[in-house]
């Protein structure tokens, strides 16, 4: 028996992911503490973890994030993803460090588990403590192969594609992130911890990549302790309440298109309403989840409006999934085979979207705000295209993971040893050399 710490970033979407590594821990036998927002808390106590609150640094888990940091109302765009990553990442690590001593010595852990945002999951690792990273998008760690991540720009190996991207990580830390680089290089100095630039970066001991590589970008050098698993999908509800328009999904006779404004950009005026306009006069079923806001704007004959359908009972269901570019989201319409049309800028969605055309499983619309008709066009284009044929390749490769079960034996494997925990590439690299020698 190990006991685990698990750390994650109070926002919504960091719960989820971890939801069913922390379940099959416990089934294990381990015992687990979960560091967190007390909004949050809920969810995690159902896992059958022990709580532990955020107590030294700011808990912006009610997703306010105006209201906590007023400020931040005068940027937009990549000024306001500076102004985040300074404020609410670099600014909470101080508090997090202080938090997450207090947690290990209370609780005994013996190996941490964090989401890639917990900046003191790195500080820990660092210093020799056991420390995992469970991804919760795409991959982001530095590669030749790879532009810096953040920019949407897609893979290139060529010689000149592997300048560019060299260019691109001095760009993103010395001038795009300059300001949060010498904020994070300043809390560093102060408390002695070693400094890198403030940018995703793999644990040194163990990383979970909850997809497989038929969703990535391939890359010649994938870090040494990066695994792939799978993904990881919530749980089915345990009770459902069917809304009154239920049938018209289930027995349907027309294509579901399903469009979600996710849980971070919500402003329904970007993405729902010109879905809702575009397929007004189509023969569709639109089924439209809010969040919570309802809509101020009409609502045509064919469209189903409600604040929140559990995606996977609907998902199946569904014949193309248009969203913003959350990862969760189109995991699971993955999972399910089914085709996207993503329109995303801000966070990483314009580097998830950009996974969603390159892999051939839907459509990047590049905008956070596209017109009606470019949404209905895409639409069409996926629904008379070969999009979905990719999209249930990609179902097939994730039905044939185990990711909670293998995500807890690589977790097994750091806790016996101690040491990093290879993939089979470096692994199988190890072994030649050891071979030769």
């Amino acid at each position: 028996m190990t006991r685990f710490l698990v750390a994650t970033m109070p926002i919504p979407g960091h719960i989820a992911p971890f939801a069913p590594v922390v379940r099959a821990l416990i089934a294990r036998g381990h015992q687990v503490a979960w560091y967190g927002s007390r909004f949050h808390q809920d969810k995690i106590e159902a896992t059958g973890a022990t709580f532990y609150p955020i107590q030294n640094a700011l808990d912006f888990g009610d997703s306010d994030y105006n209201k906590h940091f007023p400020e931040r109302t005068r940027y937009s765009g990549l000024k306001q993803v500076v102004f985040d990553f300074k404020h609410l990442f670099v600014g909470s690590a101080e508090g997090q460090v202080k938090d997450l001593r207090h947690v290990i010595s209370d609780f005994k852990a013996e190996v941490l588990l964090s989401d890639p945002a917990v900046v003191a999951g790195l500080v820990l690792g660092n210093e020799g403590f056991p420390h995992a990273m469970l991804d919760i998008s795409v991959l982001s760690f530095e590669s030749k192969d790879l532009a810096a991540f953040g920019l949407g720009l897609l893979p290139d190996s060529s010689f000149f594609g592997r300048i560019r991207n060299k260019i691109t990580y001095w760009m993103v830390d010395h001038v795009v992130f300059r300001e949060v680089n010498q904020a994070y290089r300043n809390i560093a100095q102060k408390n002695g911890w070693q400094y890198a630039p403030f940018r995703p970066t793999p644990s040194r001991y163990l990383t979970l990549q909850p997809t497989t590589p038929e969703f990535e970008y391939p890359v010649s050098d994938l870090p040494d302790t990066v695994h792939f698993i799978g993904p990881l999908l919530p749980d089915r509800p345990r009770a459902f309440t069917p809304p009154i328009w239920w049938n018209e999904v289930v027995n349907k006779t027309r294509p579901v298109v399903l469009v979600t404004q996710g849980t971070i950009a919500t402003h329904a005026d970007e993405l729902i309403q010109p879905t809702l306009e575009g397929l007004a006069s189509e023969d569709v079923l639109v089924i439209a989840t809010t969040g919570g806001p309802s809509l101020s704007f009409p609502v045509p004959q064919n469209a189903r409006v409600e604040a929140f359908v559990p995606f996977t009972e609907l998902m199946p269901h569904v014949d193309v999934f248009v969203t913003n570019g959350g990862y969760g989201g189109i995991t699971i319409a993955l999972a399910n085979g089914v085709p996207v049309v993503s329109a995303g800028t801000t966070e990483d969605k314009m580097e998830v979207s950009n996974r969603v055309q390159f892999s051939g499983v839907g459509l990047n619309l590049k905008t956070n705000r596209p017109r009606p008709e470019q949404v209905r066009q895409a639409i069409q284009q996926v629904l008379q295209g070969s999009y979905g044929q990719q999209a249930k390749k990609i179902q097939k490769a994730f039905a044939a993971t185990r990711s909670a079960e293998t995500a807890v034996e690589l977790l097994e494997e750091l806790a016996r040893t101690g040491k990093p925990v290879l993939n089979s590439r470096a692994a199988g690299t190890l072994s030649r050399k050891t071979a030769i020698q």
